[in-house]
């Protein structure tokens, strides 16, 4: 081979690994089965997310399955964020044994983190005050509550998480009157609608109803339902209160507006349109939880 030729092969390979190694990783915990069929389809809806990120350049992602990984030092290896969408609660996967300290460890150092739905609620006790600093805002019990209702987003700010993103409508459980930063500090709204009637219609309890939440849908208050938020050392962290329903990551704009947010917490870059996707009946059935009788 002419010493040329050799130079090019040599440029071409080292800079096939330079894009490689430049690649943002993105770590997938899919929490356990959970709820009846097409809820809380933690698996199912990270595998999807997953395929739609494949497509996108400097990207490569992993999906952990039952709630964390087996290897967590391996895992979380060079991880540009951590996306968790999982169950809440005392279960949640972050606050049993030292993974909180383990997460927290990440965040120090600047990786992203997303929470989807219930792994938006730690405990108050235990990673409230945690998640407060991660992402900027938590479920708090007798204080938010997870109403099903139609959430109306009329209109978008101007965010990169919003590039592409048309207004939409959509049923979900969009929890709200979530416990923020005190002043909003460092978070901004990215999805907000104004509650129906229905949501107040159950009586107070945990997660249920109280009476602040019933000022807000009788004032006509709009709530926000996910936001994006920036912490000091860069880091950077996104809630979204929906995907109840696994039947939602069929909406286009929910789920470009989804896929938004996890690039931008790994400060990868986000197409002019937003992340471009299709996904198909095949793919909506598959890898699915075994599931059957009545929800949990």
């Amino acid at each position: 081979m002419k010493k040329s030729n050799l130079a090019i092969l040599l440029l071409l390979v080292l800079g096939a690994v330079t894009t490689t190694a430049a690649d943002k990783k993105i770590v997938f915990i899919a929490g356990r089965p959970s709820h009846g069929p097409g809820e809380h389809e933690h698996r199912a809806g990270c595998l999807l997310l997953k395929a739609c990120l494949d497509n996108v350049k400097g990207v490569t992602s992993v999906v952990y399955s039952n709630g964390w990984p087996d290897n967590p030092s391996t895992a979380f290896d060079g991880a540009a964020a951590v996306v968790i969408y999982a169950d809440g609660g005392g279960g949640h996967p972050f606050l049993q044994g030292d993974r909180l300290q383990t997460i927290g460890a990440l965040m120090d150092k600047g990786v992203g983190l997303a929470a989807i739905h219930y792994a938006c609620e730690p405990t108050k006790e235990k990673g409230q005050k945690e998640f407060l600093d991660w992402i900027g805002g938590a479920f708090e019990i007798h204080w938010s509550v997870n109403p099903h209702w139609d959430g109306d987003f009329k209109k978008l700010p101007k965010h990169p998480i919003t590039q592409g993103v048309n207004p939409f409508k959509i049923r979900d459980e969009w929890y709200f009157n979530m416990r923020f930063r005190e002043g909003m500090n460092g978070v901004t709204p990215i999805l907000s609608a104004v509650p129906d009637g229905s949501t107040t219609n159950r009586n107070d309890g945990p997660h249920s109803g109280n009476p602040t939440v019933r000022g807000i849908v009788a004032r006509g208050e709009p709530v926000h339902v996910a936001w994006a938020a920036e912490r000091p050392n860069g880091g950077r962290g996104f809630g979204f209160t929906g995907a109840h329903f696994h039947k939602n990551w069929a909406n286009d704009e929910f789920r470009k507006l989804v896929l938004n947010a996890i690039l931008w917490v790994a400060k990868a870059e986000i197409p002019k349109d937003g992340v471009q996707s299709t996904v198909t009946p095949e793919q909506m059935a598959a890898n699915l939880d075994p599931k059957g009788g009545p929800r949990r």
